[in-house]
């Protein structure tokens, strides 16, 4: 690549990634929306290899889906840590059906886990988006203020919900807003 051009670009990145951190909250700003209930933890599951699921594929039946790796699982772990360093020690946790954020949401270590099935992965049937996207804006609309939620679920959900397309394990903070969400930031494992 020529030298120049090569300059040119790792400036306009620069450039670019100030811009985006001066608009972003500090992470300390996004944890402490989360702990006083005013915002809600839209998160992807943790570490699970592969894309997808195995055209096998049960609900009911974890050994045919795509699960959390061992590290995946210490993902988990840890992120429940983070929330507990920040103050929320419980919270209301809603996850997919999924086994992968089923685990994810039980190891967050943040209290009982309610299966919700508008967090279930459309991946493979998009037509569900407008429904599902719906139900769970009317969910943390109607989420009391003073308790935390978490919602663990899937990249699609996610980037539905946000335009955002989160890794495995990340947080996007968003807050009900008029029938949408709002994104507040994002929270990087």
């Amino acid at each position: 690549m020529n030298p120049f051009l090569a300059f040119c670009f790792c400036l306009f990145l620069a450039i670019h990634s100030l811009a985006h951190a001066q608009n972003e909250p500090d992470e300390q700003a996004l944890w402490a929306a989360l702990a006083d209930g005013s915002h809600a933890a839209l998160m992807r599951h943790s570490i699970a290899p592969g894309t997808g699921d195995p055209t096998n594929f049960r609900l009911d039946d974890c050994s045919t889906q795509r699960n959390l790796s061992a590290e995946g699982r210490e993902q988990a772990r840890v992120i429940g840590e983070r929330f507990r360093e920040h103050g929320i020690t419980t919270a209301s946790v809603h996850s997919s059906q999924w086994c992968r954020c089923l685990e994810t949401a039980r190891l967050l270590g943040l209290g009982e886990v309610i299966p919700t099935p508008a967090l279930n992965s459309f991946f493979t049937r998009r037509e569900r988006e407008p429904r599902q996207s719906e139900t769970i804006r009317q969910l943390l609309a109607e989420q009391a203020e003073d308790k935390t939620a978490v919602l663990v679920t899937h990249q699609v959900n996610v980037t539905a919900l946000t335009g955002i397309f989160p890794r495995s394990g990340e947080i996007i903070v968003v807050r009900p807003s008029e029938g949408s969400l709002s994104v507040l930031g994002r929270i990087v494992p």
